[in-house]
This record gives C-alpha cells, sequence and structure tokens, in this order.
C-alpha cells in the first residue's frame, strides 16, 4: 500500500475529510518549503468551520481527546504536504514536532498527548516519521483549541 493511500484510510478513520479547505486564520503561509525542508504552521484540531476538541486539557477535555485532537492536528499538517507536494512518498524525515496543549494547572500528561501526533507519524510514515519533539503546556491557544502543533518535514532529493 502507498503512503498516499495509507494517509486516506487513517485519514477516515480519524474523521478527517482529505477533501475539504484547509482554512488558515491570519497573514501568514500554514507551509514554506526551503530547499529540502517544509516548515508547517502550527495546526490545530480544526476540520472545515470546526475546530474539533476546544478546552483545557485535564479539566474540559480529557487525555483520550486530546490525542485525538493532536492526530487531527499531524493529519492537516500531513494534508498541507500532500497538497504542496503531490505525494507524501516525497518526505524523507520529520526532524522535529513542537506540541503546545492548553493545561490545567496541575495537569503534566503533555507528552502523553503528543503521542496523538507521534502515533500517527509513525504509522503512516514507519521510520520516516521517527522524530525529535518538544511538549509544552500553555494557557491558551487559538479558537481555544486544546492543542496546537508545529512541524518541520524533510524532502527526498529530486
Amino acid at each position: 500500500m502507498s503512503v498516499d493511500t495509507a494517509f486516506k484510510a487513517i485519514a477516515a478513520r480519524h474523521g478527517f475529510p482529505l477533501d475539504e479547505a484547509i482554512k488558515i486564520g491570519g497573514n501568514y503561509v500554514p507551509l514554506l518549503q526551503e530547499g529540502e525542508v517544509i516548515y508547517v504552521s502550527g495546526q490545530i484540531p480544526r476540520v472545515g468551520d470546526v475546530v474539533r476538541h476546544v478546552g483545557e486539557v485535564g479539566t474540559d477535555i480529557g487525555l483520550a481527546e486530546a490525542q485525538q485532537a493532536a492526530a487531527i492536528s499531524t493529519l492537516r499538517a500531513l494534508a498541507l504536504v500532500q497538497r504542496h507536494l503531490g505525494s507524501l512518498d516525497l518526505v524523507r524525515s520529520v526532524p522535529r514536532i513542537t506540541v503546545y496543549v492548553r493545561s490545567a494547572p496541575g495537569f503534566t500528561q503533555q507528552s502523553e498527548v503528543a503521542d496523538g501526533a507521534s502515533g500517527v507519524l509513525a504509522e503512516l510514515l514507519g521510520e520516516r516519521g521517527l522524530h525529535t519533539r518538544t511538549s509544552v503546556g500553555v494557557s491558551q491557544l487559538p479558537k481555544g483549541a486544546a492543542v496546537e502543533i508545529d512541524f518541520l518535514f524533510g524532502l527526498r532529493r529530486s
């Protein structure tokens, strides 16, 4: 099975339609390619016009829901990359992700929330999806989202 075919299956399992527009807000680009590296701006768990997981993790939202938010944020980033490149087969590596978790006071499972993103990357890309990461607890995120993630993707030489 190709990476792009597997991506369709994973996205469907998470309820993320690949044919919808990926909306952004603000005066920036969601993706920028510089040589063999793609930088993806922070992605929240938005599907269409709806941010799916809103609230503070540890009070409003539990760990499993926060992991789902991280998975959807990752699917958004991958969809942007696929649309830009034409195929996720061109992704060579994921050098780094940074996961921001809207955390309740005393919530300390930011790394476990980030596992929702790491799991999608590992399932889809195998060893190419292994990455470094930082997980940070914050008091607020855009649109009240529970999670926001930014990404670096390394590309195969053309």
